[in-house]
C-alpha cells in the first residue's frame, strides 16, 4: 500500500536548492520516495501560490526561473485537493493562520499527516502534524 500524506510549502522548498534552507536532506528523502512512486503527496492550490510567492519576493528570482519554478512544480503531478472552509476555519479559531490551516484542514479531512517544517503548525495540531525529520 503506497503511504499518503499532506506537504506545505516549507518542505517543497527546500528541494529547490535555495541557500540557508534546513534538513534538506529529510525533505529530499521524501521527494525520491515521491518520486519512486512510494509516497503519494497530497497539497491545496495554495501550496504553488506560496512556492511562487516565496521565490518571487523572498529569493527574487526573474520572470524565466519563475516561469522553469512554475512548469517544475506542475511536473510533480501532486494530488490536490481543496480543504472545506469550514475545516479551515475551525483551525483558524484555534490559532492557525488560514494559510497554515489550509494545509492541516487537508489532512485532517483526509486522515493522513501532514509533513511541515513549521513547528507551530505541529503545536497547533499535533495530531495531524508532524515536524519534518520526526519519525519518518
Amino acid at each position: 500500500m503506497i503511504e499518503e500524506c499532506v506537504l506545505d510549502a516549507s518542505i517543497v522548498l527546500k528541494w529547490m536548492n535555495a541557500p540557508g534552507e534546513q534538513d534538506v536532506v529529510e525533505a529530499e528523502r521524501i521527494l525520491t520516495r515521491f518520486l519512486a512512486g512510494e509516497l503519494r503527496v497530497v497539497v491545496p492550490p495554495l501550496l504553488f501560490v506560496e512556492v511562487l510567492n516565496v521565490a518571487a519576493r523572498r529569493w527574487r528570482l526573474s520572470l524565466p526561473r519563475l516561469e522553469r519554478l512554475a512548469a517544475r512544480l506542475d511536473a510533480f503531478a501532486f494530488e490536490v485537493d481543496q480543504p472545506a472552509l469550514t475545516g479551515i476555519a475551525r483551525w483558524c479559531a484555534r490559532g492557525l493562520t488560514a494559510y497554515d490551516a489550509c494545509y492541516v484542514a487537508l489532512a485532517e479531512a483526509r486522515g493522513i499527516t501532514l509533513i511541515t517544517a513549521d513547528e507551530g503548525i505541529v503545536a497547533s495540531a499535533p495530531r495531524h502534524a508532524r515536524r519534518l525529520g520526526g519519525d519518518e
